[in-house]
């Protein structure tokens, strides 16, 4: 048996003339909650549809579970879970008719049937809620009752294609406990996002843009394999006057507004620290506090998308 739940190998997907995944390569180690992380149009659910066998990719190679996604995708679609971001629910059937709809689309039946139902019910916390009529339902709760219907049939591995879009933040911050719970209890996770906060979540990441993997590896190996000098914070006042002058110099590589304050990264051999004091001198900005901090995942990201574009 693989040690990879998925195993991807130079996969392609065009459109016409247009490359939605390019040449991508990655394996998922079983168990692990894998993220895919990326802006919108960067190639992510393309990806997933591939995976999922909803999709046959151009060139390229791909294993879900063992199952090829070029010859076996029926089979795929017998081991795994899938939610897709607009959650696939039906408005007008109540959350129990909702699961033993779904429950029937995998095949169960029966005591078997039932007894999913009732564990799907207790994970997702919707007990209470299980005559409600699914339309009424909060998307923090359509949410919960999508990934119960996902996982009655016990797959083995879990495709979660921008599961909290749309969904408030504490909604979003239960929703990855229960990811958590699974994956604890051996489930593999494949989840798509573009939240930063919920990357940090993953065991490990793939940064995908244009259709391309820029960086892949665990949180801390992108922050620090990516950004080893640092971020340097910045208060100061005015804010956006220092961040326009800031912009316009060469020895900045990127400068944001974060918060209050500035992220500032420097390039390649500049000191940030001399620079920063006499330029804001002459030019009439208050300097009220500079401190090297740890980067932030969106700090890497925005880094390695300039990285490409100057590419």
């Amino acid at each position: 048996m693989s040690d990879f739940a998925v195993e991807v190998e130079d996969l392609v997907k065009t459109f016409g003339s247009f490359v939605a995944v390019d040449h991508i390569h990655f394996q998922v180690r079983n168990g692990e909650v894998f993220g895919f992380l990326g802006p919108n149009g960067a190639g992510k659910s393309t990806t997933i549809r591939m995976l999922c066998g909803l999709l046959i990719p151009t060139s390229g190679k791909g294993r879900v579970a063992g199952f090829s996604i070029v010859d076996e995708p029926e089979k795929i679609k017998q081991v795994i879970g899938y939610m897709s971001q607009k959650f696939s629910l039906y408005d007008d059937l109540t959350v129990t008719e909702n699961l033993h709809f779904f429950g029937g689309i995998y095949g169960l039946s029966g005591s078997l049937q039932q007894e999913r139902e009732e564990e799907a019910l207790e994970m997702a916390g919707l007990k209470e809620l299980r005559d409600r009529m699914t339309r009424t339902l909060a998307a923090g709760w359509k949410q919960r009752l999508a990934l119960g219907c996902a996982i009655l049939h016990k797959p083995s591995i879990l495709f979660l294609d921008e599961p909290t879009s749309g969904v408030d933040p504490v909604s979003r911050r239960n929703f990855w406990s229960l990811i958590q719970q699974m994956g604890e209890g051996g489930v593999t996770t494949f989840v798509t996002t573009h939240y930063m906060d919920e990357a940090e979540y993953c065991d490990r990441l793939a940064l995908i843009y244009r259709g391309k993997i820029i960086a892949l590896g665990t949180p801390t190996e992108l922050k620090l394999g990516t950004l080893a000098q640092g971020v340097m914070e910045v208060e100061c006042d005015p804010l956006i006057p220092a961040l326009d002058l800031l912009k316009k110099e060469a020895w900045v590589s990127e400068a944001a507004v974060f918060g209050e304050g500035l992220h500032l990264i420097g390039k390649e051999g500049s000191d940030v620290e001399k620079e920063i004091g006499p330029l804001f001198q002459k030019n009439g900005i208050l300097l009220k506090r500079m401190e090297w901090i740890r980067p932030s995942l969106e700090d890497v990201f925005v880094t390695l998308i300039e990285r490409e574009e100057e590419k």
